[in-house]
Order: C-alpha cells, then sequence, then structure tokens
C-alpha cells in the first residue's frame, strides 16, 4: 500500500496537528476531543482539499496538462484551493460556480472564497443549480482541448480515488500521530459532501486494521445516497492501494441531521458551533462544511453517542475564508 507509486504535486503542509481541544471538552462534559487540523495544509489558507490536490496536480503534471477545469458552489473551498494550486504550478485554472444558495447576501457572489478565487487569477463563471456541474466542466474541458490546450479536468470537490489518496495519506498519518501520542482513537467526525474526504479516510484505516470508526456528518445529502456514494469511492480506492478484502458497507456512516434547509445555507446548530469553537478553542471552522460538522459531534455528544472515557478525533476541514460571507448571520452569535 505504497503511496509514492502515485505523482505528487507536493502542495501540502504534513503531518498537520492532532492537538486536544480541553476547552470544548469541559464544556460538553463528554468524550475526550481532539482536532485534526487539515486548516493547516498551507495552500490557499488550509484545507482538506490541498490533500486531494497533492495527487490530482500530480496527474496533471504528469499527463502534461497546461489547464485544470473544475466545479463547486459559489462559495467552493475546493475551487479556491484548486486555483492556488494552479497558480502555483504555472497552469491556468478555469473554475465553473453553481448557485445552490438561494436568497444570499448581496456580496455572495464577489466576497470570501470568489475573491480568492479571481485573486489567485482563476477564470470563474455562476451557472443555475440543478444541471450537471461536472458534465458542464467536462464540456468546458472538451471546448479547451478543441482550442488546442491541454486541460486536466478535476470532478467537484476533488472526490474521485485520485483525490481520495490524499485522506489515505490522512489516515496513515493520524494513526501514527495517536501511536506517537500513546492516543487510542474511537472515532473520527468528518463534515461529508462530495465525499472523497471520508472514502479516503475510510479506505486508508481499513487497510491499517486499524479499528477507528468513521462518523461522516453529511452536509447535503440524505443518509443513504450519501452513504451510498461514500462506500463506492472507497471501495474504488481501496482496491487502488490493494488494500485485501471488501469494505463492508456498515463501516460506512453518515448522518444527515445536521443538513437543515439545505447545502450552504445556515442552520441554528451550525452558528453555535463556529460560535462555541471561535470562543473556547480560539478555532475558525466555515459554515458550509466544518461548522455543520462540528454541529454533528456537538449533537452526537449531547445525544449520549460517546462514553466519556472515548477519544473522538474531528477532523478540520478548513474553509475559513467562506465566514467572511455569511457575517450578517453569524455576527450576533459572535
Amino acid at each position: 500500500m505504497l503511496l509514492s507509486r502515485f505523482p505528487r504535486a507536493r502542495l501540502c503542509h504534513s503531518p498537520t496537528p492532532l492537538e486536544p481541544m480541553e476547552n470544548l471538552t469541559r464544556l460538553l462534559g463528554g468524550p475526550r476531543l481532539f482536532v485534526k487540523r487539515d486548516d493547516c495544509t498551507g495552500l490557499a489558507t488550509g484545507g482538506n482539499k490541498t490533500r486531494k490536490l497533492d495527487f490530482l496536480m500530480g496527474e496533471a503534471l504528469q499527463q502534461g496538462a497546461d489547464c485544470v477545469v473544475t466545479q463547486g458552489a459559489v462559495q467552493s473551498n475546493h475551487a479556491r484551493q484548486t486555483a492556488a494550486a494552479a497558480a502555483k504550478l504555472g497552469l491556468a485554472c478555469h473554475i465553473l460556480l453553481e448557485r445552490r444558495v438561494p436568497d444570499a447576501a448581496g456580496d455572495y457572489e464577489t466576497t470570501g472564497n470568489v475573491f480568492l478565487d479571481r485573486l489567485y487569477g482563476a477564470e470563474v463563471s455562476f451557472h443555475p443549480t440543478g444541471g450537471d456541474m461536472n458534465q458542464l466542466a467536462r464540456e468546458k474541458a472538451d471546448a479547451l482541448r478543441a482550442a488546442g490546450k491541454r486541460p486536466y479536468f478535476i470532478p467537484g470537490g476533488g472526490s474521485n480515488w485520485v483525490g481520495a489518496l490524499g485522506y489515505v495519506s490522512c489516515a496513515h498519518e493520524i494513526v501514527h500521530q495517536a501511536e506517537q501520542m500513546g492516543l487510542a482513537i474511537d472515532s473520527i467526525v468528518v463534515a461529508t459532501g462530495s465525499t472523497g474526504t471520508q472514502a479516503g479516510l475510510v479506505a486508508g484505516l481499513e487497510g491499517v486494521n486499524s479499528g477507528i470508526d468513521v462518523i461522516g456528518i453529511s452536509v447535503r445529502q440524505k443518509k443513504e445516497p450519501q452513504e451510498a456514494a461514500v462506500h463506492k469511492l472507497a471501495s474504488e480506492t481501496a482496491g487502488r492501494i490493494g488494500v485485501s478484502g471488501e469494505i463492508a458497507r456498515a463501516r460506512i456512516v453518515a448522518d444527515d441531521g445536521y443538513v437543515g434547509p439545505g447545502y450552504g445555507r445556515p442552520t441554528p446548530e451550525m452558528i453555535e458551533a463556529i460560535g462555541l469553537t471561535a470562543r473556547h478553542e480560539g478555532i475558525l471552522l466555515d459554515p458550509v462544511y466544518s461548522g455543520k460538522g462540528m454541529a454533528g459531534l456537538i449533537g452526537l455528544i449531547r445525544a449520549g453517542r460517546f462514553d466519556k472515557g472515548q477519544n473522538v478525533v474531528f477532523l478540520h476541514t478548513g474553509g475559513s475564508a467562506a465566514l467572511f460571507a455569511y457575517q450578517e448571520i453569524l455576527l450576533p452569535a459572535a
């Protein structure tokens, strides 16, 4: 299961810290809480997509690409990090953004991640919700190819088996750090959307027989389709890295109780989670992914999901740049 046989662009600052959240542990009175700081991956203010882009951009360079094409929601963390990676590697970047959040603030399409997309030099276009965004991005890549360019297509969230390798690597990193700390991790909780982060974690942890549970907090889909999508990608990724045996369907867990009215749309639980984490740990979450992920962790603790003696790691997927697009909602709670 050597990842060295896959090309990498080496964009990620790693290992990222694995550290206790002592204040939230005391406040919530639940299990011992730790945070895996993948908001500290370095590229474009950090975030989980950097690990995926290590492998995706590695493959793009290996194939001789001169530009990349990807898609996401308007305040996409993936788009921001892809734009920065392309700038660093000397590639042009084309980003298609889907308008998934109705009735957003007036500056929603100019601030936060969108501002950074443009600052990094990406070409940005906006599209109505409901279409097949990956297909639109492929068509953009086809048009660039017809014009003599050498595009490399990256699916939304960087979530294919190549991107998921980034979280196989992270799983190995977490296990190594836990061993060094003498820490027996019972569960990892992470926001799950385009599936690559959770799928890669599961494949990597199962590959080393860690026994660590991964609990995804869905930010978009219902439980059943989200779990099915994660299982499919985790199984494919496991096969690519030579994991023996199948990944049991029961190992894939996605809690859909914290999506609220939809992707990127605020919930009281998310607002509370961002406020508590900022005020008690000095850590910034984002409104779309990590805020809802932390809301899920807090909700599970309050529901008695974990024993007090257990060790639970929250995987921080980054995204604080998106906070600026949600100021009117978050400031009253700060």
